[in-house]
């Protein structure tokens, strides 16, 4: 640290040490950002080897520069995608233009065009050039709307905020709009560079260092609002943008959240007919909040751009969405009842994107997950959303509920609430999808396979959790970016593969309806074949047996057909498409081919009993029936006991430890261990609003 005390004016720099109004900081570099921290108070959230949770004014967690790492390469791979799509929009319809243009000309020419003009009726070309604003569709173009869209190649545009929330916010509105309207220049060949606008909210920013790190790190960041309720917040994050120098990118608002994102209420992106039009609306949404994010999801949905904005959610409680402590608690938040469990973070992530995904429907809003970790204490998604009354439709038949033996064998049955089925046209050579109620649930009270009552879970989202796709892109990106910057590149790396494992493969069948692979559009039809996973040791647990290795559990199951791989959210996870009976047929061969069960290991009641035919047995006892010979109890014990003879399954159990191996044999991070002892969310800053 320098012994030299600096003014805030100062170049920034790691361990400074600033004094401000009498006030002395230390600086804290994380990624390309530095923020100042009260100096008394710097080397006990950092550095503490026990990590004390002690009070601070304003709140800074180091543990979660993991969460920030990811959002930035996420928002930024995001915004490359967006961006692409919308010059090549531009250049399309710049081409049309010109086309259109000639047409226009050459009808002139002919005299058509005169007559057009006598008559009273404008040709095409007399409206105005037609350019993209940050759609798909059109925009009729004025000097106003070039303004607007940046393409004048000014380095900052207008404010996000269509009032603006405070005196600064509305002057720094101003002065971005106070730029000489050159409609001929933004309109000609020899023009500046294009740069449409990319605006990011950080609705809770504390310190403003996720804000500082995305007008930092992502070049195409032309402006970011870091919204605070508490004075003393904001006064922190305008304090740190003055020694980031980046007064031009960064506006500091003191308000509630929902106050500045429901202003955006009804600023769609597109007109009646369909049309792009300027929109005030952020490109990228980031809820970070100590805690929940459910009371920000209906604001929040409403205030990014409706045509694939992106919105990041961090939910820290996991006690709730995660834990069987407090069901009606996680109901009252996100509208679903956690499930108990090894999977719980995994159903948790569900219960989550099911909150989003409501809260966008009932505004014409459909939600493409594109990424969704459970990540140390809390959980961290990606969504984009779309104005989309067509794909809303499929959410009933998305959304399940979760039939849980938590008390007994750990087994589960999803049922959807509603049903999306293809049916054919009248002429019978189209489809078209028909949204319909879907059946009863027909697991009943008790388990089918260990007899012990199940609880009822849910609803929860029952499609795919994450994009390949979006995956695939930050990981291109990860060779490129500064070890030094971004900290966690090596876990980042090990989870992103492991998320992108979990994604099931779909076979592309050219005949098939649902075939989306030349589009690469989501399709919402899709239900997840894996939605939870489960570990061998636990299963071991319930029949008192030796756990098999994951090697000999995955080749058993791929042995038989079956697609499995391992989950971001736990070690030693097996995800697969395999039904419940296979996998305790398989856990029961286990015992009879490799570890048998010791004699009086498992009781007389219990969930392993049951599963291991031990009460079948028992009762031919007492019915004074000869026990079954060795071959007759192998083919027994491979259904359920009340299956009817005639339908019993026979099927080879082969644990074949090559074929299981993981096939990714790079040397990755995939599950991280805890940075430091007594680590966690750590204590809410002390404040007053």
């Amino acid at each position: 640290m320098s012994s030299f005390p600096q003014s805030i004016s100062a170049s920034p720099a790691a361990d400074q040490h600033i004094v401000h109004e009498e006030k002395e900081y230390t600086t804290v570099k994380e990624g390309l950002a530095y923020i100042l921290i009260p100096a008394g108070a710097a080397k006990t959230p950092q550095n503490s080897p026990k990590g004390d949770n002690q009070p601070q004014s304003v709140f800074y967690n180091p543990i979660q520069q993991f969460n920030r790492d990811l959002s930035v390469l996420a928002i930024k791979a995001y915004g490359e995608e967006v961006l692409e799509k919308r010059l090549k929009t531009y250049e399309n319809k710049k081409k049309r233009n010109a086309l259109n243009k000639d047409k226009k000309r050459k009808r002139e020419n002919d005299g058509i065009g005169i007559e057009a003009r006598k008559a009273g009726k404008l040709g095409e070309g007399d409206r105005g050039d037609v350019l993209p604003a940050t759609g798909d569709g059109e925009v009729i173009v004025t000097p106003a709307t070039v303004q607007t869209m940046g393409l004048e190649g000014q380095e900052s545009i207008s404010a996000a905020g269509p009032n603006g929330d405070a005196k600064a916010f509305a002057e720094k509105e101003s002065s971005f709009r106070k730029q000489p309207a050159q409609e001929d220049n933004a309109l000609s060949e020899t023009k500046k560079e294009n740069k449409p606008h990319f605006r990011i909210l950080d609705a809770l920013s504390a310190t403003g260092l996720r804000a500082l790190r995305y007008a930092h790190e992502i070049p195409f960041t032309t402006l970011v609002t870091a919204n605070d309720l508490l004075q003393k917040a904001t006064e922190a994050i305008q304090l740190n943008v003055q020694h980031n120098k980046l007064e031009d990118k960064i506006v500091a608002n003191t308000g509630n959240a929902l106050t500045h994102m429901y202003k955006f209420v009804g600023d769609d992106t597109k007109d009646m007919k369909g049309n792009a039009r300027s929109s005030e609306k952020y490109d990228v949404i980031d809820l970070d909040p100590y805690g929940t994010a459910a009371p920000f999801l209906d604001a929040a949905v409403q205030a990014v751009r409706d045509d694939g904005g992106l919105l990041c959610v961090t939910c820290t409680d996991a006690g709730v969405w995660a834990s069987n402590g407090y069901p009606e608690k996680s109901f009252s938040l996100y509208g679903g009842t956690p499930m108990k469990g090894v999977m719980s973070h995994e159903a948790g992530l569900r219960i989550i994107l099911h909150a989003i995904a409501t809260s966008a429907a009932r505004y014409g809003l459909a939600m493409e997950p594109l990424l969704s970790l459970s990540i140390d204490f809390y959980a961290r998604v990606f969504v984009r959303i779309t104005k989309s009354a067509n794909d809303v439709k499929f959410l009933a038949g998305k959304t399940m509920v979760v039939n849980n033996c938590d008390t007994g064998c750990g087994a589960w049955t999803t049922q959807t609430l509603g049903k999306n089925k293809l049916a054919k046209d009248k002429s019978g050579k189209g489809f078209f999808w028909k949204h319909v109620f879907g059946p009863a649930s027909s697991g009943g009270d008790n388990c089918a396979h260990c007899g012990m009552r199940t609880h009822l879970a849910g609803p929860m989202y029952a499609g795919p959790i994450h994009s390949p796709e979006f995956i695939k892109r930050i990981l291109a990106g990860l060779p490129d970016v500064s070890k030094d910057t971004y900290q966690t590149t090596v876990r980042i790396e090990g989870m992103l593969n492991l998320a992108l494992e979990e994604v099931f493969p779909l076979e592309d069948d050219p005949d098939s309806p649902t075939a989306t692979s030349k589009t690469r559009r989501y399709d919402h039809s899709i239900i997840d074949p894996a939605p939870f996973f489960f570990i061998p040791a636990t299963l071991s647990k319930v029949i008192h047996c030796v756990t098999p290795h994951e090697d000999a559990m995955r080749g058993a199951l791929r042995h038989l057909g079956y697609w499995c791989t391992r989950s971001h959210a736990k070690p030693g996870s097996i995800k697969t498409n395999a039904p419940w009976d296979v996998i305790w047929e398989i856990m029961r061969e286990w015992t009879r081919q490799k570890q048998p069960i010791k004699k009086g290991a498992i009781r007389e009641n219990t969930a392993g009993y049951h599963i291991m035919g031990m009460d079948a047995e028992k009762k031919l006892e007492n019915n004074g029936t000869s026990k079954p010979t060795s071959e007759e109890k192998a083919v027994d014990d491979k259904t359920p006991s009340d299956t009817p003879v005639e339908e019993k399954k026979k099927f080879e159990v082969v644990f074949d430890e090559k074929l299981g191996k993981e096939r990714d044999t790079r040397k990755l991070v995939r599950y991280q261990l805890n940075p430091r002892e007594n680590w966690g969310p750590m204590n809410r800053a002390k404040g007053k609003a």
